[in-house]
C-alpha cells in the first residue's frame, strides 16, 4: 500500500492574530477554523496534513527543510517575510516540493512594498485576495499537483 500523500501548511508572523488583526483586511475567521477546513478536505481526498505558525523566519526555515522527505507538497503564507526573506525562499527552492504560495489579501493592491513577492519564483502558483477561501483554492490546487504527480509516476512505471 502506498504512503499517504502529505501537505505542510506554514504560516509566518502575525498569521495567529487573524481573527483580531485588521479585519477589515483579513477577516474575522481565526486561523484555527482555517486549518479546521483544511483538515476537513485533507481527510476527504485521504491526505495528511501539518499545520505549523511561526513568527521567527528561522523556525519557518527549519520547518521547510524539515519538508524533504516527510511532505509531498507545501501551502505557504510567508506573510510579511514574502517580500523580504531570501531565506525562506532559498529553504523551498532546496526541497524541490509543490509549493502554494497563499496570501488573505490581493497584496497587488496593498502598498507598493507588499507587491514583489520573493516567494513566487519557487512556486507552483499564487493565491492572492480570496480571504481565507484562499487556502480552500490552495488545497484544489495541490490535490491537483498530486494528480498530476501521480499520472506521471504511474506512465513511468509502464515504461519500464
Amino acid at each position: 500500500m502506498d504512503k499517504k500523500l502529505k501537505i505542510m501548511v506554514i504560516q509566518g508572523p502575525n498569521i495567529n492574530m487573524l481573527g483580531a488583526r485588521e479585519p477589515g483586511i483579513y477577516g474575522a475567521m481565526k486561523m484555527e477554523d482555517i486549518h479546521g477546513q483544511m483538515k476537513i478536505v485533507a481527510d476527504q481526498n485521504d491526505i495528511d496534513i501539518e499545520f505549523f505558525q511561526s513568527n521567527l523566519e528561522g523556525e519557518i526555515v527549519d520547518k521547510i527543510q524539515e519538508c524533504l522527505g516527510d511532505a509531498d507538497g507545501i501551502i505557504i503564507n510567508p506573510a510579511a517575510y514574502t517580500h523580504t526573506s531570501i531565506a525562506i525562499r532559498d529553504a523551498l527552492s532546496a526541497v524541490s516540493l509543490p509549493v502554494i504560495e497563499v496570501h488573505i489579501s490581493n497584496i497587488h493592491r496593498r502598498e507598493d512594498f507588499r507587491h514583489k513577492s520573493l516567494i513566487a519564483p519557487v512556486s507552483a502558483g499564487q493565491i492572492v485576495g480570496f480571504g481565507p477561501v484562499g487556502y480552500h483554492l490552495a488545497m484544489i490546487g495541490m490535490l491537483q499537483i498530486f494528480e498530476q504527480v501521480k499520472a506521471i509516476r504511474a506512465a513511468n512505471q509502464q515504461q519500464q
